[in-house]
């Protein structure tokens, strides 16, 4: 997000953390700990368990939680391979590898933070609000939901790290279901908001726009982002 990005869960949503860790004990006190401060939490015991959830969490995974030594593909693997596939998900590793080369070698290739084993869990909560507490003050000129991520700085639309390309339109009124996303919005509204009130359009304008789209952004095996609400107009998911 260029580090700028609205929550992928969403508006009341709670925040969705994955730890990596392959010592089980510690995974699930942290798990537990985090629980308990209302996220949510999955979990993976070796670097290709790890990607293979990032890529379908769902909802998307907000930050990360890194061992440096865990089995099949190591910390430092892992972070560049997420880092290409979602390069705005904040990564903290946990590791017991406390060498200023090691934490400069992590940092380096992605890492937003770094914390040594062993460590209290008030100052890894304590690192995980510093991190949502800077993206939420910078989250108004990008936006990610699911697969897809917006940034009004470079005006551009990626799918999963793959810039698409849109019409003017189509972004001003992409722009606008990302900017009121969960919130059911009418034809009307939308012809005044992205068209202008002065359109002397018909509502059919809206639908033609939204099925252009659902074609551009979304998965062939994932449900439309952008949901039809029955008598009132539609609702970014």
């Amino acid at each position: 997000m260029i580090k700028k990005i609205q929550w992928s869960g969403g508006v009341g949503m709670k925040r969705h953390v994955l730890i990596v860790e392959d010592e089980r004990s510690i995974s699930s006190y942290v798990k537990k700990e985090l629980m308990f401060e209302d996220y949510e939490v999955s979990t993976a015991f070796d670097g290709v368990e790890a990607i293979e959830k990032f890529e379908s969490a769902n909802p998307a995974v907000d930050v990360v939680l890194l061992d440096w030594m865990i089995p099949k593909i190591d910390g430092l693997g892992v972070l560049r391979r997420m880092k290409k596939i979602q390069p705005n998900t904040p990564i903290i590793f946990l590791t017991a590898r406390d060498y200023v080369g090691d934490k400069v070698a992590g940092l380096d290739a992605g890492a937003d933070d770094y914390i040594t084993k062993p460590f209290e869990i008030e100052e890894l909560l304590a690192r995980l609000r510093l991190i949502f507490r800077k993206w939420s003050t910078e989250r108004t000129t990008s936006y990610r939901v699911e697969h897809l991520f917006l940034d009004t700085t470079a005006h551009i639309v990626s799918i999963n790290n793959e810039t698409i390309n849109l019409t003017q339109r189509e972004y001003a009124l992409l722009l606008f279901f990302m900017q009121h996303r969960g919130e059911a919005i009418s034809r009307a509204d939308l012809l005044d908001e992205v068209w202008g009130m002065n359109f002397d359009g018909q509502d059919n304008t809206v639908d033609a726009y939204v099925r252009y789209l659902r074609t551009k952004i979304d998965l062939s095996d994932q449900p439309s982002l952008i949901e039809t609400v029955r008598g009132v107009g539609y609702r970014m998911r």
